[in-house]
């Protein structure tokens, strides 16, 4: 019969071979001390910092530079200054392309996000994981006690940190048949 077991071992439709592989060994145990780690553990660059009244245009111009998703805006545009808001790439197609609107014209106060959602330092990077899933953000801002900039920390700041947690596993996953080329995203 389709879908039946023999042995507790599932079949497909044809019942002549297992729809996935039975695990082999013992199984691996993900080490959830690692969900405890403050985010100062992931790997982070200095952010790209604008004032709120720097253009769009030199914030675009920044991130392309730089190969960054995002700038952090802070009150006084200056690196560790208190944080006002984000700009993403997002921004740029929502805000920005989607309503035809000339970057040239336009101040990051005008188009970032304002007052974003952020992480202190010493927050787990449980914290950041259950924020980039719930809220759906590619890019958190990463503050001290007052509030002021510190880093940013990208989804691809994540899977650096969990392939080097996990180089073994991740590197000879037999699924990988090779890298393929950017495509882009």
């Amino acid at each position: 019969m389709p879908g039946s077991t023999r042995d507790h071992e599932p079949f497909d439709q044809y019942e002549d071979e297992a729809y996935y592989d039975a695990p082999r060994g013992a199984p691996r145990v993900f080490d959830s001390n690692l969900l405890r780690q403050p985010t100062s553990v992931l790997p982070a660059r200095k952010p790209l910092v604008f004032s709120p009244s720097d253009s769009a245009t030199d914030a675009m111009r920044g991130m392309q530079a730089e190969h960054r998703g995002c700038v952090l805006v802070t009150r006084d545009g200056s690196p560790g200054g208190r944080l006002a808001g984000i700009f993403t790439e997002r921004d740029v197609l929502f805000r920005i392309v989607d309503r035809g609107r000339n970057p040239a014209t336009l101040r990051l106060a005008e188009v970032m996000t304002a007052d974003p959602e952020r992480l202190r330092v010493e927050q787990p990077l449980a914290a950041v994981l259950q924020m980039m899933s719930v809220g759906g953000f590619r890019h958190i801002p990463i503050v001290d006690g007052d509030d002021c900039a510190l880093f940013v920390v990208s989804v691809r700041d994540v899977v650096q940190f969990l392939v080097e947690a996990f180089p073994r596993e991740i590197l000879t996953f037999a699924g990988a048949k090779g890298q393929r080329e950017r495509d882009g995203a």
